[in-house]
């Protein structure tokens, strides 16, 4: 299993000072301090940092523009791989040879680094780009098949019912060949089907559901990639899941730098957006199911070590970090996308913590082979 870096850019409240120039202040600072991570990153061997699109999100994920971002990373760092994780497919979002474009850009500054993730969203940001949710899953495959059309063609010319494009040589071309391998953003069953049915990697995560339940996506993720339809030029069969993820020395280190209280912010903030712009969208069974959880942490009312306890997230030493990545290459992930950036941890302890991963953790995870026999996707229904 490697391990990657995954970035939204968090800028949590409160911002000191006044509008404008705070918010402004706190922004730059935490974008200055995610380059310098990344660039420690790389220097330290993880494999791939992937960075989000999302736009008017509020303290989470300050990050719409992935490819400005990849643009300076092009020149800041030498191996690392260059993830979208993701671009927004969906026509309304972006035409699909502004993601050709800029996609390739990318890999042609970076000699070739580039991972292409595609997703479509949810219903706050669809509604403000005036994406159709019902067609949107549709037209991320028909994206996916146009832009790998526009990187394999000379010149490229498509029509359907949906999309229209006249004859254009779409420049440039990307390094790798045929082109970079293609991702789907993926939470549910039926959508992790589809990722691995379309020859597309897995981009997964377990910091809002069970370990057993993300292993039973990727067990059904890789049941029908073993027998895919390709529908870009690459076949791509990993699975990839993110987690917020936090390394200390000792254990008293935690409190110290904040790292409970970030977690907690975390999760309130998820839970808060969740209420005021997603669960009206959700079917009636699923809004009554999430309602009580949601209000429960938008107020507070939970122990973020919970989460920890249950391996969705890792917080702790370098023991119990292995301990738990362990428990994730058992599940079937190929590349665990460390969340380090969140909540009021400092840029020391983010540090600090990616370079206690990198002495004490990657060797361990290296050495390790996965014993699918300790998957929790083949335990018996009921079982914990």
């Amino acid at each position: 299993m490697k391990l990657d870096l995954f970035y939204e850019i968090d800028v949590p409240r409160p911002w000191p000072g006044e509008f404008p120039g705070n918010q402004k202040a706190a922004e730059q600072q935490a974008y200055k301090e995610a380059l310098e991570q990344i660039v420690l990153g790389d220097q330290l061997g993880f494999n791939t940092v992937w960075l989000v699109e999302h736009h008017f999100r509020e303290g989470r994920s300050h990050c719409p523009t992935p490819e400005a971002v990849h643009g300076a990373l092009t020149q800041l760092t030498e191996n690392i791989k260059l993830g979208f994780g993701v671009t927004l497919a969906p026509f309304n979002f972006t035409h699909p040879a502004r993601i050709a474009e800029k996609v390739a850009t990318i890999d042609v500054l970076s000699g070739g680094r580039v991972e292409w993730g595609l997703g479509r969203s949810t219903p706050m940001e669809q509604l403000a780009f005036g994406v159709d949710a019902d067609t949107s899953k549709a037209q991320l495959v028909e994206a996916a098949r146009i832009v790998s059309g526009m990187w394999t063609s000379e010149y490229f010319e498509y029509e359907s019912e949906t999309f229209s494009m006249p004859r254009r040589m779409v420049t440039p071309k990307p390094v790798q060949d045929p082109h970079p391998p293609a991702w789907q953003a993926a939470t549910s069953m039926g959508s992790s089907v589809d990722a691995g049915s379309n020859g597309f990697g897995l981009l997964s995560f377990s910091i809002m559901q069970p370990l057993k339940q993300m292993a039973q996506l990727i067990a059904a993720y890789k049941d029908a990639a073993a027998n895919a339809v390709p529908v870009t030029g690459v076949t791509n069969d990993r699975a990839a899941c993110y987690t917020l993820v936090h390394c200390v020395e000792d254990e008293a280190e935690l409190e110290e730098n904040r790292a409970w209280e970030s977690v907690w912010w975390w999760y309130k903030n998820i839970a808060e957006f969740t209420l005021e712009w997603e669960l009206s969208h959700m079917p009636q069974e699923q809004q009554d199911k999430l309602f009580p959880l949601l209000t429960r942490f938008s107020e507070g009312d939970l122990d973020p070590k919970i989460f920890n306890s249950y391996d969705m997230i890792m917080i702790g030493t370098p023991e119990q970090i292995v301990e738990k990545m362990k428990k994730y290459a058992d599940c079937g992930v190929d590349q665990l996308l460390c969340y380090k950036q969140f909540g009021f941890l400092s840029d020391e302890s983010i540090k600090k913590s990616m370079q206690l991963i990198h002495d004490r953790v990657m060797p361990e995870i290296a050495a390790y082979t996965a014993q699918p026999a300790n998957n929790p996707a083949l335990e018996p229904a009921g079982q914990a």
